[in-house]
């Protein structure tokens, strides 16, 4: 969330950076918020003070006459504290829907086409073939079965068996043990189930409320997250870290759950947009200074899961319009997918400033014992579902079997899934 006297010190820049997004920011209505705030506040402060005088008394007991005021300036302290309230919520629903100010590095545009890419790498490129797409290379073996999933649930669920099974528990495992052992992120275990104030801590709410799945049990709700950013950036809400706890690097494996509200015709073919999804979610927070170096070094985590499965990839960056509404920098790292004739997103890196950490309250004590919002910054790596459908179409062979890189085979158990699901 912003601070309204920053943007409101922004001005017409900060109408212009937010117009590469393709975003309006109404800045007219800010700066009246705002000031009804100040006024409001303002008025507390009178209030009180005039509170504090009337109830003054010189040791014994007050005057009937003095009670009377002193009872009369508590009800409108009362009430001016009830029109700061007001106020202060009527600001800060409007500021929560603006989205994040795109660093100036962004590139210019409004799709997913007008992306910049940096760099490609892994193995040369299978070409396209459609014969090649994981659902059906996925039938083939045995190891996909959508028509039992829809059974159960309807459309945008996927079931997988045996070594299809084995394969998505293994490159979990992969994964963490790569992330907590070599590049020093600590493991947690947290919930799937959270409240409304945790999703607007990050900026699921209220922006994509339609996306989200959420329960009820009497009168309490909790939301299936959509991403363990959620929680485990959540995590250090409301506290205030010492700077040499910077970096903080956590992360986790959990179920992902998401309405994709919007997304319909896209991808329906297969394991690619799902309701229910699996993944391992990168999470850092840093000081402000550090953001760049930080955002770059997990853009160099998910490359290594990616190279040691031997896959083809490459890395954008985004164009300003396409930015996620929390970030203000985002690399996307896209697998080549022969099945589709298409590079497909498999992990976005973010850097969200401090937006998140504004939402959340969660601060560091800079010099001079300030305390000031840490950077928070995030990315998939990596997305279960998506890796076994690159795996399935990079590296299926010409007589139908699949090999794994050399690195999945110790977790796996086995090194080929062959037609029909046997391994071997």
């Amino acid at each position: 969330m912003h601070d309204a006297r920053e943007l409101l010190a922004l001005g017409d820049k900060g109408v212009a950076r937010l117009a590469r997004r393709g975003y309006t920011l109404p800045l007219g209505e800010v700066e009246a918020l705002h000031r009804e705030r100040t006024a409001a506040a303002a008025e507390v402060d009178l209030a009180r003070a005039e509170l504090k005088r009337s109830s003054r008394g010189g040791g014994g007991a007050l005057p009937e006459e003095q009670r009377a005021t002193a009872r009369e300036s508590r009800v409108r302290a009362q009430q001016a504290e009830a029109r700061l309230r007001a106020a202060r919520e009527r600001l800060d629903a409007l500021l929560l829907t603006i989205p994040n100010i795109p660093l100036d590095e962004v590139p210019d545009g409004r799709t997913e086409a007008e992306a910049v890419e940096v760099r490609r790498c892994g193995p040369t490129p299978a070409p396209a073939d459609e014969a090649r797409h994981h659902a059906a290379v996925g039938a083939s073996l045995g190891v996909l079965d959508s028509d039992r999933a829809a059974r159960l649930s309807g459309a945008r669920f996927s079931v997988a068996r045996g070594a299809g099974a084995r394969l998505e528990r293994a490159l979990a495992h992969f994964f963490l043990d790569l992330h907590t052992g070599t590049h020093g992120y600590t493991e947690y275990s947290v919930p799937y189930l959270v409240t409304r104030e945790t999703m607007t801590g990050t900026g699921q709410l209220p922006k994509f409320e339609e996306d989200l799945f959420a329960t009820r049990v009497g009168d309490r709700e909790l939301m299936l997250i959509p991403t363990a950013e959620v929680p485990l950036t959540n995590l250090f809400a409301g506290e205030v870290l010492d700077t040499g706890q910077l970096p903080l690097a956590v992360t986790a494996h959990t179920p992902c759950f998401r309405a994709e509200a919007g997304s319909y015709g896209r991808d329906n073919r297969g394991i690619l947009r799902l309701h229910q999804f699996e993944k391992v979610e990168l999470v850092r927070l840093c000081a402000p200074d550090d953001a760049r170096r930080q955002l770059e070094l997990m853009v160099t985590h998910v490359e290594e899961c990616l190279r040691a499965l031997d896959l083809t990839y490459r890395v954008v960056l985004l164009p300003a319009g396409d930015l996620g509404f929390s970030a203000r920098m985002t690399y996307d790292l896209e697998v080549w997918l022969p099945g589709s004739g298409a590079f497909r997103e498999i992990s976005s890196v973010s850097d969200c400033g401090d937006f998140q950490a504004r939402r959340a309250g969660i601060r560091h004590r800079g010099p001079g014992s300030k305390k000031t919002p840490v950077v928070t910054l995030n990315g998939s790596a990596l997305p279960i579902g998506r890796t076994v459908a690159a795996l399935l179409e990079q590296h299926v062979r010409p007589d139908g079997s699949v090999e794994l890189p050399e690195a999945l085979v110790r977790y796996a158990g086995f090194s080929r899934i062959l037609p029909g699901g046997a391994t071997d």
